[in-house]
């Protein structure tokens, strides 16, 4: 019921990721895992489901990647169970060729005394569509979702968010980044939802969109559907070109233009950048960055 690319997705995977962590245990290794899109002309459909029991905690870092030239398709669903007083590290990070066209529906529920950390990483695709939704549904319950992106050329990538707050005493926190060159387009929209009963609810939001380009566009359209009456919930957005002052700053310094602008996509980004786990990881998106910058 979560739309027909998830349909899709159910009807044809084949195959799919199961990480089961049972009541209790700590895994302190971090766990990493990458789908390669490769070959031509090609449909790849995924499935994961991490699933922890009650005080279980775990990091897990998941990739979608193709070769830059590589036409694909991609329909993926996520399930994501923080059971009571669990703790999960989720980071996902697509990287596709620029031929791609993704899809995805991921849904995430948390129950009491469950803390999640959602983190999303963009830099691929020709276009993409994730619907990712956060339930919260025992007091106490805490989720947060960070996203960066960085897209060229005439990338589309387009989030569909929602905090659902169902049950008293809940927090939720969303922060998305995204950068943009050339006639890139990004489209954030993003929903919290507080039931009726959730007193006591805690929620954030906000969209940061950082232009490159006089013809990149960013469209962020944050809401607020509020059915409790002791609530604090803010959201905000804002879209605008490299601060000036900061560029006159490091121009100054002897840096060229474009060494510039590049330090200062790489401190916009670096909050969420630093929590990726694997410094292998991390530094292959920082260099992925700096290449399409030059």
């Amino acid at each position: 019921d979560e739309g027909k690319f998830s349909a899709l997705a159910a009807a044809f995977a084949q195959q799919g990721t199961l990480v089961y962590v049972p009541a209790n245990v700590h895994v302190q290794a971090p766990l990493h895992s990458i789908l390669w899109g490769a070959g031509q002309n090609l449909a790849y459909f995924s499935h994961i489901l991490i699933y922890l029991e009650e005080g279980a905690s775990l990091t897990y870092v998941h990739e979608w990647a193709s070769p830059e030239d590589a036409e694909v398709f991609h329909a993926g669903i996520v399930e994501v169970h923080v059971g009571e007083n669990a703790s999960l590290r989720y980071v996902e990070l697509q990287s596709w060729g620029q031929r791609a066209w993704n899809f995805t529906h991921e849904r995430a529920r948390v129950l009491r005394g469950g803390k999640l950390d959602w983190i999303f990483g963009a830099l691929g695709s020709r276009l993409t569509k994730t619907f990712a939704d956060l339930d919260l549904l025992g007091e106490g319950a805490e989720g947060r979702m960070s996203g960066f992106s960085f897209i060229e050329d005439s990338q589309h990538l387009d989030y569909d968010t929602q905090q659902n707050h169902l049950a008293p005493h809940t927090t939720s926190d969303l922060l998305f980044k995204c950068a943009l060159e050339d006639k890139s387009r990004s489209v954030w929209q993003g929903m919290i939802y507080v039931a009726p009963g959730a007193q006591k609810t805690d929620g954030y939001q906000a969209n940061r969109n950082l232009l490159l380009s006089r013809k990149a566009r960013a469209d962020s359209i944050p809401g607020l559907e509020i059915l409790a009456d002791d609530v604090r919930c803010t959201h905000g957005a804002t879209a605008g070109k490299v601060d000036p002052d900061q560029l006159f700053y490091l121009r100054s310094r002897g840096l060229p233009q474009k060494d510039a602008e590049r330090l200062i996509v790489e401190g916009f980004f670096t909050p969420i950048m630093e929590r990726i786990p694997f410094e292998g990881v991390r530094t292959r998106f920082e260099e992925a960055i700096d290449a399409k910058m030059q």
